[in-house]
């Protein structure tokens, strides 16, 4: 009797993990591409891509559409604002411009004065180079300091940056964990990230967001994992 349940269990163990697998393999399947890089950011331990995370992280942390504010830094950064430098000596009209050639019109006004302001902080306390933010005792306390960035802006920039910044992953914010849940998925950071390879835990973590943002994706997603 104990071997036939613990074969029943060892069955049942393995048939959840291959749902779960199945799962996450048609949401990478339905989210290509992070944030991150549908914002044109090559994103890289450097200060400059680090810096353009920033920005889309202030972005995306207003209530507004991801595509609008990914939109948005398009603009800006075709714009030149690529850099805390770049973007504080930029004009406030030129950022309020920039925003509203992204459509990101209805917080375009305060959004540019925040990047102002934003980057100076950053030229000031770190010569525009968020490793040495990195560096501090508490860099998500840090990072509360920049303006525009709250707690969401901080669990969107460490969503993306966790495969650059390792100490940070597995990065499953609670947006993330409602996005797991929507798919029956585990929605421990540790059992999430171990079914992706490292590489894969941003686009992993933005493909639960938008599930959890998007009903429809979502449903998408379910019916493929079921067809697999």
């Amino acid at each position: 009797m104990t071997t036939k349940t613990g074969r029943k269990t060892a069955r049942s163990g393995k048939t959840g993990r291959s749902t779960d697998k199945a799962a996450v393999r048609a949401l990478l399947e339905h989210q290509p591409h992070t944030y991150a890089a549908e914002a044109g950011i090559r994103l890289r331990n450097t200060p400059a891509p680090l810096y353009q995370m920033l920005v889309l992280a202030t972005l995306l942390s207003a209530r507004i559409k991801a595509d609008t504010a990914v939109a948005a830094a398009r603009a800006l950064f075709d714009a030149g604002f690529r850099s805390p430098r770049s973007m504080a000596d930029a004009t406030w009209q030129q950022r309020v411009d920039a925003l509203g050639e992204g459509g990101y019109r209805r917080y375009d006004e305060r959004t540019a004065t925040m990047l102002g302001e934003g980057a100076e902080l950053l030229l000031e306390r770190y010569a525009g180079d968020l490793r040495r933010l990195r560096e501090e005792p508490d860099p998500r306390a840090a990072l509360l300091d920049v303006p525009g960035i709250g707690p969401t802006g901080v669990d969107i920039f460490l969503r993306d940056v966790q495969g650059l910044w390792p100490e940070f992953a597995p990065y499953i914010d609670d947006k993330a964990r409602d996005g797991a849940r929507r798919l029956g998925l585990p929605t421990t950071p540790g059992k999430l990230g171990g079914l992706v390879d490292d590489r894969e835990l941003p686009r992993l973590a933005d493909g639960l967001v938008h599930t959890a943002l998007d009903q429809p994706f979502a449903d998408e997603v379910r019916a493929a994992a079921r067809a697999v």
